[in-house]
């Protein structure tokens, strides 16, 4: 929906509110006129029904307001009177119109001093757990989000069973474009093969001030551009759900390549506008190898894949198993495997053919050798050519939703003759660190402005799911931050400390309490 087709929603809300319950504003003594004004109205509301004020910001907020919305009604039917069981049921399924025949045929008794306290446990149970649900909710969406590392991408800076919290601030949050969905989960009803939302009406594109820009070599978490889904329970025949921009998967890798920058692949290792991308000391790269053996002498294997950290699939691919293959292996590994006896040669594989694997999807590169290539910056305006139509048809018809048509040899955008094309939105470049097991922009190219999620700043667990015991807890990665210079420093034993004091201060405080009394 267009910010035109919103503004027409919002009014008929409006329209819908006014014919509904113009009649309760009078009977507890405010002007009729007063429904019909928009937000407003929902001011004077929440006086009528003896709420606080800021309860109005709640009910424009996407997500949040689909649980303010039902508490608003019963709040409304309660203040006049209508406090059964029965009266709950109907006001909630019948998705507030219960108000209308309250508002329309029956005396309306306005119950100005009602007890505004939950009278049963039960009720004040409901209370608190709503209250509970819509704070974690305006965190999960505009603060801090919980976020669960699944595969190897970005392993040795990121690990597979790393517990994150991803930061919205940093890079402005975005408001949900999916109006109507679960709170607090993601795109399917857990345990189910349900989706949590319904894809329409979504609101267009927003995102709240940054507190700073994307920078080359960050890691980001954004939604996977080209996801569509096979897991939902869908009508035969069709190839997949295609989802709404938010709901789409969540991918984590580090941005190689900004807005406006040329970027190449050359034997692996990434060129920004010509010169050699230089990595924090944090991230570690890793490439596949081959390790090739004498045959004579004994190598303990399990004591350097252990010393390395080494988690990837590798073996012998022959019996005469004279080499090594290792699907990744920082460059720091493979100079340890190169002074090691019985190793005569440690070879990084580089890919040299073609690959329509790999984007634009042309038979030209592949995912060691690719570009230039330009990372599309909002404003700036390319050539519209046969030659650069693989890269930006993407851009053009799905990202920023115009129509193209080539009719002969002229380009049509929306109907019209086109020999140029102007972005309308910023795009990113996204690699993982382990990079010949990595699904990337080098398969499925730019992540568009829209699709990002967050920054990933705090490890708050991390998960062996090889170890035993204790050890299944990577206790050196537990409180570290993603970010930083050095290598990453565990603040758990900080927070077990300030642990301690805060209970033992708490202790003496109350004891204080009980003796002066």
């Amino acid at each position: 929906m267009t910010f035109y087709s919103w503004f027409v929603f919002f009014l008929a809300v409006q329209i819908i509110h006014f014919l509904g319950t113009w009649k309760l504003y009078q009977a507890a003594g405010r002007k009729s006129w007063e429904a019909s004004i928009p937000v407003y109205n929902s001011i004077v509301l929440m006086k009528i029904i003896g709420r606080p004020t800021w309860w109005t910001l709640l009910l424009f907020i996407p997500i949040i307001n689909l649980i303010m919305f039902p508490v608003v009604w019963v709040e409304t039917l309660r203040t006049f009177g209508k406090k059964s069981t029965l009266d709950t049921i109907l006001g909630l399924f019948t998705l507030g119109f219960y108000i209308y025949f309250v508002n329309y045929t029956q005396k309306l008794e306005y119950n100005k001093d009602r007890k505004l306290t939950p009278e049963n446990k039960a009720a004040d149970t409901v209370s608190s757990l709503l209250f509970a649900i819509i704070v974690a909710t305006l965190v999960h969406t505009y603060v801090v989000q919980p976020y669960t590392i699944p595969t190897s991408s970005l392993e040795k800076s990121l690990l597979i069973g790393d517990f994150l919290f991803v930061s919205k601030l940093n890079y402005g949050p975005r408001v949900p474009m999916t109006t109507v969905a679960l709170p607090m989960v993601h795109d399917s009803i857990p345990l189910t093969k349900t989706k949590s939302y319904l894809s329409w009406p979504q609101l267009p594109y927003l995102r709240l001030p940054a507190i700073q820009k994307i920078n080359r070599c960050d890691i980001v978490v954004f939604n996977w551009p080209v996801d569509t889904v096979h897991y939902f329970f869908e009508p035969k025949g069709r190839p997949g759900v295609i989802k709404p921009i938010d709901k789409k998967s969540n991918y984590v890798k580090r941005c190689v390549g900004i807005p406006g920058d040329s970027l190449s692949i050359k034997d692996g290792y990434v060129f920004i506008n010509g010169k050699k991308l230089v990595l924090p000391e944090r991230a570690k790269p890793q490439y596949s190898y081959a390790v090739a053996l004498d045959g004579k002498t004994p190598i303990d294997f399990e004591t350097i894949f252990k010393e390395l950290d080494i988690t990837d699939p590798a073996g012998f691919r022959t019996e005469k198993r004279d080499t090594l293959y290792l699907g990744a292996l920082t460059e720091a590994g493979a100079e340890r495997f190169k002074h090691t006896p019985g190793v005569t040669a440690v070879i990084r594989k580089v890919d040299t053919g073609d690959n329509n694997d790999i984007f634009p999807h042309i038979n030209k590169w592949n995912q060691d050798n690719m570009g230039p290539i330009y990372i599309p910056e909002a404003g700036k305006t390319i050539a519209l050519t046969n030659e650069s139509l693989p890269f930006y048809k993407e851009i053009i018809t799905n990202y920023e939703g115009n129509t193209l048509e080539l009719q002969g040899s002229k380009f049509l955008i929306n109907g019209k003759p086109a020999t140029t094309y102007t972005f309308k939105q910023n795009y990113y470049w996204m690699m993982g660190d382990n990079r010949h097991n990595s699904e990337d922009s080098r398969y499925w190219g730019y992540v568009p402005e829209d699709h990002i999620v967050g920054k990933p700043v705090f490890i708050w667990m991390s998960w062996d799911t090889n170890g035993k015991g204790i050890n299944k807890v990577r206790w050196s990665r537990v409180f570290t931050t993603v970010d930083g210079e050095g290598q990453p420093q565990s603040y758990f034993k900080y927070f077990l400390i300030l642990l301690a004091i805060y209970f033992v201060g708490d202790f003496i405080w109350k004891k204080r309490r009980e003796n002066k009394a």
